[in-house]
């Protein structure tokens, strides 16, 4: 028979560490542990579906309210009356053989995995773009038709800015749902995820820990007032900011309470609902905290210390929660300044100027959206993923994301808010995480890429006379960037970094900085120099590809549209098509075995090894050497992989 269950070994290993000597019981715990945490399998089992893909498949089992608004509270009254009438069906592979719905498809592996693999495995059914009470009910009435709504644990996921701002109506409505409540009580738990990245990409990072905190404490208040005290609340962080990957750079007391706050774990205790904190590390940061024992155990250490069961309840209340007539106005103006930046044509021009050519390729999904070239030059924030987003602005050098609005923000009320946020743990750890990355931060540097692309200093490189071999170069590129945009852009929106800047140092002195980092001066000169040698090789990069004798079009492929490829980083696109026009190996008359003479041609092809050896290949390497700096200056950002 197939092992599908551990609970049986678990009682015989209990029993026994019961009765036996310490040392083996010690032992026989740490083993009935490892078993209860990972099962039968490696790791827990997630699984992503997206509201619309549970739409599609609700709206076949609505008959005559198939059309129905799901947003609407008849489409939650037809859910309930599906969900009264439901009942389980038994499902094998060849029904997820010939099943084409992908929601349903997820649900029946799920069966399958608890029918042949683990049978105790509890299952996250995670559901993106979640913003309606209804799209949750619609994936409980599935783990209900495949008889495993004991198992599942549906998890909305809240990242966008809709989600947020609307997120405790939200849970006010679903927790009222006496269907869901019934679900809850037998899964001992009710799920939920946060989404710091695609969050912080749309309204600030700040904003986006602000407000996702206040949605995690409006859940306190829908679990204690609808009778929902007796279960646990389970909230997944995931996070990967502007700031490497760790949320919080300040240290490990900061980085698991920026995504649980002390004032959410806090509502929590009071209202006696269990928490079950679940938080990411992702990327680099999920091997670095782990890549030693010794560190390990100092990573788990750390977090058993700041755990929520070490929450004090009666805690005096932060100022920054109790003078919200401050708070929110700062919460608000920081958002509005974000949310300006995102609207901006300028903001967005900017930051896909290069695409993400300033990236190295990291994980398995792929950082952007599939496009065309045209598409490419009008390229939206919104079909860039949000941890390419945050990496882009590190390589630009400045993380709009955290920084920008902060000291704006300040700006109507500065003395007030700069006590709050002195006297406020709450607001101290904010600014903490502003400083830290305002540290590393180089707005010199924004404005030098917009001088990749300014036509004057191209047609005004030459004048010094050390560099004549350059002249044609030069005069080439700045005819070509007259009409270019993007020196514009930079110049635009660096200017308005600069002056939200100026009102972010006149914040800084009126808030202690009891963080501090002196060496990180050393460490912002480090970054300058990587910045100023890549600047160097994105030049000489730019003064190649102008040099490339001029070819006929091919595959709809012009000379121009390499140049512009160039000039947004897709370099391998960019060498494939130049490679394409200039090859430096071609059939030769010995390839052939033929009896007929022919004398034509004599000699032998020389291809274009010249233009390959002085403008292809260099172009290569230099851009080989981009990528080395890139991963250098995310390291120093702290996002390392």
């Amino acid at each position: 028979d197939k092992l599908l269950s551990l609970e049986p070994l678990i009682d015989r290993l209990e029993t026994e560490a019961r009765e036996c000597a310490a040392e083996r019981a010690v032992a026989l715990r740490t083993l009935v542990s490892a078993m209860r945490a990972d099962g039968l399998g490696m790791s827990w089992i997630h699984f992503r579906v997206n509201a619309k893909q549970l739409h599609n498949a609700i709206r076949t089992r609505l008959g005559d309210a198939a059309d129905i608004d799901l947003s609407s509270r008849g489409a939650i009254a037809a859910l309930r009356e599906l969900l009264a009438g439901v009942e389980p069906q038994s499902a094998n592979f060849a029904s997820l053989a010939v099943e084409s719905s992908t929601a349903v498809r997820q649900f029946l592996v799920m069966t399958q995995i608890l029918k042949h693999v683990d049978a105790d495995a509890p299952i996250r059914m995670l559901v993106a773009e979640c913003e309606q009470p209804s799209t949750v009910l619609a994936a409980l009435y599935f783990a209900k038709l495949f008889g495993i709504a004991d198992k599942v644990d549906v998890s909305p996921l809240f990242e966008t800015e809709t989600a947020l701002e609307h997120g405790g109506r939200f849970l006010d409505l679903l927790l009222a749902e006496p269907d869901y409540r019934a679900y809850a009580k037998t899964r001992g738990r009710i799920a939920i995820q946060t989404g710091f990245s695609d969050a912080g990409r749309f309204v600030g990072q700040i904003p986006a820990s602000l407000a996702i905190e206040r949605l995690q404490g409006r859940l306190a208040e829908a679990m204690d007032a609808n009778g929902l005290g007796d279960v646990a609340a389970l909230i997944f962080n995931t996070h990967g900011e502007g700031m490497g990957r760790g949320a919080h750079p300040s240290g490990f007391e900061d980085r698991i309470e920026w995504a649980l706050s002390a004032w959410t774990q806090r509502r929590f205790a009071r209202a006696g609902i269990t928490l079950e904190p679940e938080a990411s590390f992702q990327g680099g940061d999920g091997y670095l905290l782990f890549a030693t024992p010794n560190i390990a155990l100092a990573t788990l250490t750390q977090i058993a210390a700041n755990s929520p069961a070490h929450t004090d309840a009666d805690v005096p209340t932060d100022p920054f929660y109790r003078r919200t007539d401050l708070s929110l106005d700062f919460y608000r103006a920081i958002k509005d300044h974000q949310r300006d930046h995102l609207e901006s044509r300028t903001y967005s021009r900017a930051i896909t100027a290069f695409g993400l050519g300033l990236l190295n390729q990291t994980g398995s999904r792929k950082s952007r959206r599939q496009s065309d070239l045209s598409a490419d030059r009008e390229m939206s924030l919104r079909q860039i993923r949000a941890i390419p987003h945050n990496a882009i602005l590190q390589q630009l050098g400045y993380p709009v994301n955290i920084i920008a609005g902060v000291g704006s923000a300040a700006e109507s009320n500065i003395e007030e808010i700069g006590t709050l946020l002195s006297e406020s743990p709450r607001g101290r750890q904010i600014m903490r995480l502003v400083r830290a990355s305002n540290a590393l931060a180089s707005i010199k540097t924004v404005a030098a890429f917009g001088e990749l692309f300014n036509s004057a200093y191209w047609a005004s490189r030459p004048y010094r006379g050390t560099e004549q071999h350059l002249g044609a170069a030069c005069e080439a590129l700045a005819e070509y960037l007259i009409k270019d945009d993007r020196n514009g852009v930079f110049r635009r929106l660096a200017s308005r970094l600069r002056v939200d800047a100026l009102k972010l140092h006149r914040l800084f002195e009126l808030v202690p900085d009891d963080d501090p980092h002196p060496e990180r001066e050393s460490v912002r000169r480090a970054i300058g120099v990587l910045q100023a040698v890549r600047l160097a090789l994105l030049q000489h990069m730019f003064l190649k590809a102008i040099s490339v004798p001029a070819f006929s079009r091919a595959n709809d492929i012009s000379r121009t549209d390499v140049l512009e490829m160039v000039f947004t980083l897709r370099i391998d696109d960019a060498l494939a098509q130049l490679r394409r026009a200039f090859p430096t190996s071609f059939p030769r008359k010995d390839d052939f075995t033929l009896n007929e003479p022919g004398e034509y041609p004599r000699g032998e092809g020389e291809g274009y090894a010249a233009i390959r050896r002085d403008h292809i290949d260099p172009i290569e390497q230099a851009y080989e050497l981009c990528l080395r700096i890139s991963t250098a200056i995310a390291n120093e950002f702290g996002a390392h992989g």
